[in-house]
């Protein structure tokens, strides 16, 4: 998560490595297993710019994430188009390439080539989309128990039982309504 505006300053072709070297969990003390770490440690009155969060039980790994993209995959047909809908809104900036949109920046020449090697990124106009997909979504999270049984379940593997994927789900859901709540945007990095 982070602070758009303190982004933006940094000058385009630093960023990455800007935010590389502030959310690397390699060199932060305050590591996490699980929930936020804001970063990087702000002098006395700052505020922190950006923050990591670290999902519960996916050791830092993006396979987790990989996982439930596949899982829903092979559930989504199986639930109500509203649902459905609402769920590919909220998940597409969890584990499917939010920049590889028909919108890509990328492939406009006169895009800042700075979010080339993220994997999501989010500015803030676009999260309270994630908010309001999540918003709809969530309530109705236990009626994927069914079709992920049926359809997605896959225990002792990857987000192989429907507990394990509504548990990423819900961190995802907190950190996009944390920066729904801040105004701040979602930088997904490669760790």
């Amino acid at each position: 998560m982070v602070d758009w505006a303190e982004l933006e300053i940094i000058p385009a072709l630093e960023r990455e490595g800007a935010l590389l070297e502030a959310t690397d969990p390699d060199v932060d003390e305050g590591a996490v297993e699980e929930g936020w770490a804001w970063l990087p440690p702000a002098p006395e009155g700052f505020p922190a710019w950006c923050a990591r969060y670290e999902f519960a039980g996916t050791l830092g790994s993006f396979k987790p994430h990989f996982w439930a993209g596949e899982r829903w995959e092979a559930v989504r047909e199986h639930v109500p188009a509203d649902l459905r809908s609402a769920l590919d809104t909220f998940l597409a900036g969890l584990f499917w390439n939010l920049s590889g949109s028909e919108d890509d920046p990328q492939d406009d020449e006169d895009a800042e080539p700075w979010h080339g090697a993220m994997w999501v990124y989010c500015p803030p106009p676009d999260v309270p989309v994630l908010a309001q997909a999540w918003a709809d979504a969530g309530p109705r999270l236990e009626a994927l128990r069914g079709p992920f049984d049926l359809h997605a379940a896959h225990p002792g593997r990857w987000v192989g039982t429907f507990e394990e994927f509504a548990a990423l789900l819900r961190g995802w859901a907190e950190v996009v309504d944390e920066a729904h709540r801040r105004g701040w945007g979602l930088v997904g990095l490669p760790f």
